[in-house]
């Protein structure tokens, strides 16, 4: 596949639809959600936020909309094979507290939509086992509110950053593209 050229919408516009929608989550936290449930093998599709929120009763997301441009630009970036995939966070602007926060809140969203699609037995590789706990220590994790934003804190989340990122990844692989893969050998 080639890469993907349609950029996430802002959390800014993500998070007036969840507003609207009366739920009670962070943009970040409803991305990961999403992007959990499609790389534990959820479907793609245009009511989407039911299956994520496990909610049947919430709406699908209008065509053209935020959350709907969110879903349609996620599982094209989990599909990109040049990796393009990319975490809906809060950008440099934001203190390291709230960045980081997003991120742990990005991984809550991600654990609970894995869980949901996956099931309790994935089939995971050693190392999608072990990025699955790595994900689950940080979804437990919280931000440090005490300390200056300097620059060994920043490499530090961008570290982790790319470490959620490429974790995502090889869990979508394990679990949603290796489940393609063994159907078709089926």
């Amino acid at each position: 596949m080639n890469a993907v050229s349609e950029p996430l919408p802002s959390p800014a516009e993500v998070d007036a639809e969840i507003r609207a929608l009366q739920l009670a989550m962070s943009p970040s936290e409803l991305h990961g959600g999403l992007c959990g449930w499609l790389a534990g093998g959820g479907e793609a599709g245009a009511n989407w936020l039911g299956a994520v929120l496990a909610d049947a009763a919430l709406p699908t997301p209008d065509a053209g909309g935020a959350l709907e441009r969110l879903r349609v630009t996620s599982a094209a970036q989990l599909e990109d094979r040049s990796f393009g995939f990319a975490l809906l966070l809060p950008d440099g602007e934001h203190s390291l507290a709230e960045r980081s926060g997003a991120l742990f809140d990005w991984c809550r969203g991600f654990l609970g939509g894995f869980g949901l699609a996956a099931g309790a037995a994935p089939g995971l590789s050693p190392e999608g086992t072990e990025a699955l706990a790595d994900l689950a220590r940080l979804a437990a994790a919280q931000p440090d509110t005490d300390g200056d934003d300097d620059a060994g804190e920043e490499d530090a989340l961008a570290e982790i950053e790319e470490f959620v990122r490429v974790a995502a990844l090889l869990l979508h692989g394990d679990a949603a593209l290796g489940a393609r893969h063994r159907k078709r050998l089926n």
